[in-house]
């Protein structure tokens, strides 16, 4: 058959090639947002703002779509979509996309810090801070976020607990003067800034410094368990040997 007579071959509106899969166009929406954010052409607060609305629709888009995907294989569905994409289909490929996606946010982050910290906004971890400001952490820690903090064991008389979606959790091992060790959980009250704002320094009230909430109960956690141990852990978050996106 010839190009002009293949050219008049009807099409069928049916073609699953000529729709595009609902969640493939959910993460190209998702990345034109993010493009927003990596362009110099907006302002530097718009580009965060961008990157922010990347990490919730993704997080989004896992506890609703990729959640619904899980729940179709299992029960053993199947059936192509109109997009001729079987769920396992649909599931791998948004897999890709995402991971890429993800990647290229965590790159953009890593570009705006140092033009957030030049324009007089700094995320420090808390390891840096003055001993003042350390001190000036502590008493906020007991004065405002030890009272809303519900630490929970976990043991064979204790289930683990619901890790409620969208949530942030430290988790803990602490040891009693027997040497036992057990695992504990504790959750961050949503009603808490992530995000804690340091003193200005003398002389420069432009500059907003901000350290993580996480941070801050994690380097108090000893308030939390009295008479027990805490067992030596690593930060859930370290500016200085990598950059996350903060949920």
């Amino acid at each position: 058959m010839t190009q002009a007579a293949q050219e008049q071959q009807p099409v069928s509106l049916d073609d699953p090639r000529l729709r595009i899969d609902r969640e493939v166009s959910l993460l190209e929406f998702f990345r034109r947002v993010l493009e927003e954010a990596q362009s110099a052409d907006n302002p530097l607060l718009e580009r965060v703002k961008f990157l922010s609305i990347v990490s919730s629709n993704l997080a989004e888009f896992f506890m609703v779509r990729v959640a619904g995907l899980k729940q179709q294989i299992e029960a053993g569905i199947s059936e192509a979509t109109l997009a001729g994409l079987t769920q396992q289909e649909q599931l791998t490929t948004a897999r890709t996309m995402a991971r890429s996606l993800m990647e290229d946010a965590r790159a953009a982050l890593r570009e705006l810090l140092p033009l957030l910290e030049a324009s007089g906004v700094s995320l420090l971890p808390y390891e840096d801070l003055a001993p003042g400001e350390k001190a000036h952490m502590r008493a906020y820690f007991e004065q405002t976020v030890f009272p809303v903090l519900t630490p929970l064991a976990v043991d064979p008389g204790r289930p683990f607990p619901h890790i409620s979606n969208m949530s942030l959790n430290l988790a803990v091992v602490i040891r009693d003067p027997n040497g036992t060790e057990r695992f504990a959980r504790v959750k961050l009250p949503s009603s808490l800034p992530r995000l804690v704002r340091l003193g200005e320094p003398a002389g420069h009230e432009r500059i907003h410094r901000y350290v993580w909430l996480d941070q801050v109960v994690a380097e108090n956690l000893q308030s939390l368990f009295p008479g027990m141990q805490v067992v030596p852990r690593s930060s859930s978050r370290s500016w200085k040997r990598r950059t996350s996106l903060s949920q």
